[in-house]
C-alpha cells in the first residue's frame, strides 16, 4: 500500500477513535454542561502516532465531529482547533525528543502535560469570551481532570498501538524526522 494511503487511512481510523472515545464514556461534570471523556488520550496519540500535521487533523476532526454529534454546536470549531493543536503539540515533541524507546514514552508523557496546558488553559480563554471570567473558571478543574486522565491513559494505551506494526512503524517513522 502506498504510505501516504496508509497514512491516510490511519488517520481517518484514528478520527473515527478520536470521536467513538469522546463520546463512548461521559462523565458529566456539575454546573458547566460539559464532561470528562477519554477521548483525550487518543487526541494525544493521534500527534505520536502520525505527527503533527496528521495528527491535527485526526485529533481536531474527531474531537469536532464528537461535539457535532453531541449537540454542542458552539464548540465544534473551539474543538477543532484545541484538540488538533493538542496532537500538533504531542506530535512534535515526539518527533523531537522521540529518538530511544526510552525518550519515545518521555514525549508520550510531554505531549500529556501539554494536552493539560492546552485544554485547560484553551477552553478557558474561549469561554471568558463566551460566558465570562466566572463561568469559564469553573470549568477548568474538570478540564484539568480529563488532562490528566488523558495523559495517564495515553501512555498505558501507547504500547498497546505500537504492538500493530503497521501503527508502530508509522509512530518509529515520525520519530526519526525532525
Amino acid at each position: 500500500m502506498n504510505a501516504n494511503l496508509k497514512k491516510l487511512v490511519t488517520a481517518a481510523l484514528f478520527a473515527a477513535l478520536a470521536c467513538a472515545a469522546t463520546m463512548a464514556v461521559r462523565i458529566p461534570t456539575p454546573g458547566t454542561g460539559g464532561y470528562i471523556h477519554p477521548g483525550d488520550a487518543v487526541v494525544i496519540l493521534c500527534g505520536v502516532i502520525l505527527g503533527p500535521g496528521w495528527g491535527f487533523l485526526a485529533a481536531g476532526i474527531g474531537s469536532a465531529m464528537a461535539d457535532l454529534l453531541g449537540a454542542y454546536f458552539l464548540y465544534v470549531p473551539i474543538t477543532f482547533v484545541i484538540k488538533g493543536a493538542v496532537a500538533f503539540t504531542a506530535g512534535t515533541i515526539y518527533q523531537r525528543i522521540g529518538k530511544t524507546s526510552k525518550s519515545r514514552y518521555t514525549a508520550v508523557v510531554l505531549g500529556g502535560v501539554g494536552d493539560i496546558i492546552l485544554v485547560a488553559g484553551g477552553y478557558f480563554l474561549c469561554e471568558v469570551m463566551l460566558y465570562g471570567a466566572a463561568a469559564a473558571a469553573a470549568s477548568v478543574p474538570a478540564n484539568l481532570i480529563q488532562g490528566v486522565s488523558g495523559l495517564i491513559l495515553g501512555v498505558v494505551l501507547y504500547p498497546v498501538l505500537l504492538a500493530v506494526p503497521d501503527v508502530r512503524q508509522i509512530a518509529n517513522g515520525q520519530s526519526k524526522t525532525a
